[in-house]
Formats: structure tokens, sequence, C-alpha cells
């Protein structure tokens, strides 16, 4: 989604914009904005793992198992939960034995997904799985790592066999069939976080910029602004809660499908 660069993205350019540019200059590529060579969604996301960063280090030293703190227990919610749907819960019903094995990567990207999707609800951030490159770069991610675990599980052969199927003669066209498949697993983990974002992104910020719009008219002393004076109190709040179920929703769907995935690279039956 297109708009001016925060304030936090010029300021972040400022100090080092300089060798960065130079560095891309000296790579033989142009940035779309020599101004400011590094985009918005990069700068949200070194915020986002800065702030995952200092608060893991933060929590680690006041981890306890007989007295764990309300933090302590709202971070264990998300690898186990009683509704079934942490990290490690998905991977125990999916995986099987030694799932978590896979818990570290797959929660951890869960997790940035997760922070990245919510950090737009302060106002000086915007979500960096907003833009295409960062859920491109996430599913990516994903693409190898479980096609990495199923090699390593079964070996080369043993892994290649479950693209060829089990009939020889139709082996080519089950590789084909295959390839697709694998294919539009990437493309799909990419657009459906991309566009909810998106979507959720811009209904946010244009109900809150009407919302604004009624607050402007209601203190210009018009008969019926005093009706409207509560809207702009109430819709903000409808919005902020809509755009946080849409975060944590996708969060979830671009943990289950990557689970999903490594459990099938990893059965058995390959």
């Amino acid at each position: 989604m297109e708009h001016e660069p925060s304030f936090l993205t010029v300021w972040f350019n400022h100090w080092f914009g300089g060798p960065v540019l130079a560095l891309l200059h000296a790579l033989g590529i142009q940035p779309h904005d020599p101004a400011h060579p590094i985009p918005e969604y990069i700068v949200m996301e070194i915020f986002v793992f800065l702030f995952a960063v200092v608060f893991v280090l933060w929590l680690k030293r006041r981890l306890s198992v007989e007295r764990p703190g309300a933090v302590q227990q709202c971070v264990e919610m998300l690898l186990t939960n009683p509704m079934g749907v942490g990290v490690r819960d998905l991977l125990d019903d999916m995986v099987g034995h030694g799932a978590r094995r896979y818990m570290p990567v797959l929660g951890s990207i869960g997790i940035f997904i997760l922070l990245s999707n919510l950090i737009s609800l302060i106002p000086i951030f915007t979500s960096p799985t907003a833009h295409p490159s960062v859920p491109f770069a996430c599913a990516l991610l994903v693409f190898g790592y479980y096609h990495f675990c199923g090699l390593r599980k079964h070996g080369p052969l043993k892994y290649g066999q479950h693209f060829l199927g089990p009939v020889l003669l139709m082996s080519p066209l089950m590789l084909l069939i295959e390839l697709v498949s694998h294919l539009a697993r990437l493309l799909s983990l990419t657009v459906r976080l991309w566009v909810n974002m998106v979507v959720s992104e811009m209904l946010y910020l244009i109900f809150l910029g009407l919302t604004l719009s009624l607050m402007l008219f209601a203190g210009e002393g018009n008969p019926a602004g005093y009706v409207l004076a509560a809207v702009p109190l109430i819709f903000p709040i409808v919005f902020i809660l809509l755009h946080l179920f849409v975060g944590v929703l996708q969060a979830f769907v671009f943990t289950l499908l990557p689970v999903i995935y490594v459990g099938g690279a990893v059965a058995e039956e390959h």
C-alpha cells in the first residue's frame, strides 16, 4: 500500500540511508526512492525484530516455574492453550512424534507475523506484512524449510519418490501436478496474508479518517453534531478490534499451514 514515509522511516534513513545507498550503488541497484533507500516495510521489520529481541531478553529474566507472571502466562498461550491452537499443540496434533524439533522455526515465523500484523495498531507504525515482499519472504522461508525437513527425514531419493506417485507410467504427470501444487502453496501463503493485511489496514485508516471528520463537524456547533459527537468515540474502538482480529487470525493461518506442510513432508508414507 503506497503512502508517504512515516517520520520513523525518514529518521532511520537520515542515520543509515547514506551507507545503504552507497552499498546499493556499489551493487548496481537503483533504489525506487533515493531520498529514502531503506523502504518503510524494511524499517518496520527492523523495529519488530528489535522489539522482539528486547522483549524476550526482558522476559527471560522473569521466567518462573513456581510463580509465572501474567506476561509469561500470556506468552505461553502462544505455545499451548486450552483451545489447542498453540504452536506446540498444532505440531503435536499434526506431526506427532518428534514434532517439537520444528517449533523454534515455525513458532518464530508465527510470532514475527503476529507482531508485524499488530504493530500498526500503534499510530506511528505500519504493518510490514501489508507490503507483498514481506509475506513472500516468509512464505519462501516456509517453502524451503518444510522441504528441508522432508529431505532430512527421508533422504533425497525417498522424499523425491513422493513427487512421482506410486505408478511409474503416471510419474511425469504426477511430477507436474506436485510441482504446481507446491508452488501454489507459495503463492497462497503470500497473497492471503498480504491482501488481508492491506484491506484491513485500508479500512482501519479510512474509517478512522471518517470519524475524525465527524469530530471536526461536531466541533463546529452544528445541531447534528451533538448527535454525531459520540460516533468518533465508538467507531475507532470497533475498527481497532476488527484490525486486531484480522491480524491475529492471519498469524494463526500462517502458523497452521506451515505446520500442515511440515507434517506432510515428514509423514511416514513418504
